[in-house]
């Protein structure tokens, strides 16, 4: 079942934000804005630093937890922790609490990457740790840093935003072809459709469509994630050094 939206709601935006995208501000405007972006993602860096290797999951805030969407985003997050991941999502509620309850059932390590909304999003009461973002392209960059794999669930603009950004950057090499799983064929029947429309018009290469696997099988997601994340990269992403508390780490 889908929440419906809040009626009545001031469709509040980050301030800074609207400010930067009207156009061409004051030079020391947007210096400020600069210096705020460059202290979020250092925040992040340091938070995010030692939580790995992680599988992201996407997902809509609006399921809610009786939705049969819900529930197999709660065995995906069990799976990816027996596997051995930390499970990341964006930290909220819907598919991305489902994602990190899953992880937190089965004892496995939970993070969130919260965006601060006025609305729907909030952090969900399943993450071991999380931190609050301001700018939407900050998180994205930290959801997609720190993680081995893609696991993309029924959800709304922010969702496909994800799962094509994810994409685009392993298409054009910018990221290492890490796995990304395509959740619920019935959901996603008609985007998978237009993806091979894509194809046969030649605005993407035939071989892209393998960039991607599209499934209903949480037994297929973990051989699909297994064979090209854990065989294929070894889980080597580790850190030698010590998390330092006066950083911010641990």
């Amino acid at each position: 079942m889908i929440k419906k939206d809040i009626e009545g709601f001031s469709p509040l935006v980050n301030p800074e934000e609207e400010e930067f995208f009207a156009g061409p501000q004051t030079r020391w405007k947007e210096f400020k804005f600069i210096v705020k972006v460059l202290i979020e993602f250092i925040r992040g860096f340091r938070m995010l630093h030692f939580v790995g290797p992680c599988v992201t999951v996407f997902g809509s805030a609006r399921f809610e937890e009786n939705d049969k969407f819900y529930q197999l985003a709660v065995r995906v997050g069990e799976r990816l922790s027996k596997m051995g991941f930390t499970v990341m999502t964006g930290g909220g509620p819907g598919i991305m609490e489902a994602a990190n309850r899953g992880a937190k059932n089965v004892g496995g390590k939970s993070i969130g990457c919260n965006i601060i909304l006025p609305f729907e999003q909030h952090p969900n009461p399943y993450l071991d740790k999380w931190m609050d973002f301001k700018y939407f392209f900050v998180r994205k960059v930290l959801l997609s840093k720190y993680s081995f794999a893609f696991v993309v669930m029924p959800g709304g603009f922010g969702t496909l935003d994800e799962f094509f950004e994810a994409l685009t950057l392993i298409q054009t090499k910018v990221m290492k072809p890490f796995p990304v799983v395509l959740m619920c064929s019935e959901f996603h029947e008609h985007l998978y459709e237009y993806i091979h429309h894509l194809a046969d018009y030649g605005t993407i290469n035939k071989a892209d469509l393998d960039l991607f696997l599209l499934t209903d099988s949480v037994e297929e997601m973990e051989e699909h994630i297994r064979k090209y994340a854990i065989e294929g990269y070894g889980l080597k992403r580790k850190v030698e050094i010590k998390p330092s508390h006066v950083l911010g780490e641990n």
